[in-house]
């Protein structure tokens, strides 16, 4: 998929250097990986328990891995205490978009 078939996809979008990145999470589940999408936002299925932010540890490692960004210059910017998440995303080597390609 080409970064025009989803230049205005709901699910994110780029403001000034950063990325964000509207997500929904299930924290629990057997793997961690993209599921597609939930309505709006990309859903995410995450290999860690919704307790003592280790979900949220694990979605920034995933992102940061996916997107080629560094652990670091991924940050939850709303949602922390949520299934809906808004993920921030700076000095990524790949779109977004790489997301729902798989892999």
């Amino acid at each position: 998929m080409g970064w025009g078939a989803v230049l205005n996809a709901p699910w994110f979008r780029r403001a000034g250097e950063r990325v964000l990145i509207e997500v929904h999470v299930q924290p629990g589940a057997s793997r961690t990986e993209v599921a597609g999408l939930h309505g709006d936002r990309l859903k995410i299925r995450l290999a860690a328990r919704a307790l003592e932010g280790e979900a949220n540890a694990c979605l920034i490692r995933f992102l940061a891995e996916r997107l080629g960004a560094a652990p670091r210059d991924v940050a939850i910017e709303a949602g922390a205490t949520s299934r809906a998440k808004r993920v921030a995303v700076r000095r990524a080597k790949l779109g977004p978009e790489t997301l729902l390609a798989g892999g």
